[in-house]
């Protein structure tokens, strides 16, 4: 799943910075093997604690974690299952730091993932998953992460966002996703690790894992059309990128609850889910923060959702299925009428947290200038990739970078901005000018008026009227 998020977030940005996300995605993904190896995995399952907030350091450095019975199932050897939530926590991250799309700097990323795994995600962990979590004592239904894996990474990077500020109006204007061919390709990588992270949260080959499977398929399926039709209301236009956000906000609200509910409330969960993620997109505004690539829109409000249909729709003979769970009590369906107030209560504990707590990380590191988050507006113009990385997503064959450098002679006076004209290439004869390369590198185009060759600026014509030959 991490590289479908690199690639759909790669697609669903501008050029200049396109390879930027990739980047930042790749690199985050390495710092949390390495923290949920040092300590992660210990603070956020370790069978000692007692606090129900956080672990202790008992599994520091994965120690005594072998072949023991794991928290999620007794089905599983623990080192398994610590390797299984290891990646839920990486592609936790991988959505979050897709909030530093365009203006947000690699390496201060790259500290504050380590530092928010800690102190933010692997408490969400603990909560809904470690036998000794608050959320798990009180009977939080939350089947595959819909609050440490949606509602953290939606909400803490709209936090994110909001810290590191809006982008420059210039990169706001006209603003248009620079591949949709990788927005789509990056979809399908997703939904495909979405049914193993989905299927495989049942933790055995077993019915339960079928059930998730398909609410999985039948949710995304509905949310994308229903983005899609709401959407074309609008432009009477179907897009990709449309169908995509869709799909995406259905496998969100999914993975709290593809393990609980009938397939038939997965259905009705994907039209709600389609219509509230769409709608929620324009919270953005309301608020005034920059979530560029709709972070909070699509997994927070998709996560939120789901985690309440567990309350009205879990049933517990669905919950059986996998053979180990066999005292659950099911949501509404099975008259369990509290069950709705407990997931509700939980989302606010979740959202609340994540919020806070990423915020105030953020801007503590924001606030040192050896860690600050932001780039500068000069920067954010000439693009992540060009300022952070020296590489570029995609470029061209050239002789030199500087298009004048190496762009043969053409036919007709060249004025530049700054004045200069190319004397050797001016020819009395009107001829063509060179072709514009596009916004590159965050560089403005030359204008009509700047680059159009002297006799086309005031009517007049060299040329000779064609004869008429007929």
């Amino acid at each position: 799943m991490v590289p479908g998020v690199a690639f759909l977030y790669s697609g669903l940005s501008r050029r200049k910075s396109a390879l930027h996300l990739i980047w930042i995605v790749t690199a985050s993904n390495a710092i949390v093997i390495f923290q949920w190896y040092f300590w992660g995995y210990s603070l956020a399952f370790s069978s000692t604690a007692t606090n129900g907030f956080i672990g202790n350091l008992h599994n520091f450095g994965l120690r005594n974690v072998l072949a023991d019975p794991s928290p999620g199932s007794p089905l599983i050897p623990e080192l398994l299952y610590s390797f299984y939530q290891m990646e839920f926590a990486c592609v936790t991250v991988a959505i979050l730091v897709g909030a530093s799309a365009e203006r947000g700097r690699v390496l201060p990323a790259l500290v504050f993932v380590f530092c928010w795994m800690t102190v933010v995600y692997c408490p969400l962990a603990c909560w809904a998953w470690a036998p000794g979590g608050w959320g798990f004592t009180w009977g939080v239904l939350d089947y595959a992460g819909g609050g440490p894996v949606e509602i953290g990474s939606g909400i803490g990077g709209l936090a994110y966002s909001w810290v590191l500020g809006r982008r420059t109006d210039r990169e706001l204007v006209n603003f248009r996703p620079h591949n949709v061919s990788l927005v789509a390709l990056g979809t399908f990588i997703l939904w495909l690790g979405w049914l193993g992270f989905n299927g495989g949260s049942a933790f055995g080959e077993n019915l339960r894992a079928v059930l998730a499977i398909w609410n999985s398929m039948v949710c995304a399926a509905f949310a994308g059309f229903v983005w899609c039709l709401l959407d074309y209301r609008l432009e009477k236009k179907l897009t990709m990128v449309g169908f995509c956000s869709g799909t995406i906000a259905g496998l969100v609200a999914a993975t709290p609850s593809s393990g609980y509910i009938p397939t038939w409330a997965s259905l009705v969960l994907g039209i709600v889910v389609g219509t509230a993620a769409n709608y929620a997109t324009k919270l953005k505004f309301l608020l005034r923060i920059d979530d560029a690539l709709d972070l909070g829109a699509e997994h927070a409000m998709g996560g939120m959702i789901g985690l309440l249909f567990n309350g009205l729709f879990a049933d517990k003979n669905l919950i059986a299925l996998d053979g180990v769970n066999m005292s659950a009590s099911g949501g509404w369906l099975n008259h369990n009428w509290k069950q709705l107030y407990v997931q509700l209560a939980y989302i606010c504990a979740a959202v609340g947290y994540t919020f806070v707590v990423t915020a105030l990380l953020a801007k503590g590191l924001d606030l040192m200038p050896w860690t600050r988050l932001s780039t500068t507006s000069e920067e954010e113009a000439l693009g992540m990739d060009d300022v952070q990385l020296g590489e570029f997503v995609t470029d061209y064959v050239e002789v030199r970078r500087d298009f004048r450098d190496w762009t043969p002679a053409y036919e007709g006076a060249i004025p530049f901005p700054n004045g200069k004209g190319d004397n050797s290439r001016t020819n009395s004869s009107a001829g063509s000018s060179p072709p514009a390369a596009g916004d590159r590198h965050g560089q403005p185009d030359f204008t009509n008026d700047v680059h159009r060759p002297q006799a086309q600026k005031t009517g007049s014509t060299n040329e000779k009227p064609a004869e008429d030959t007929s």
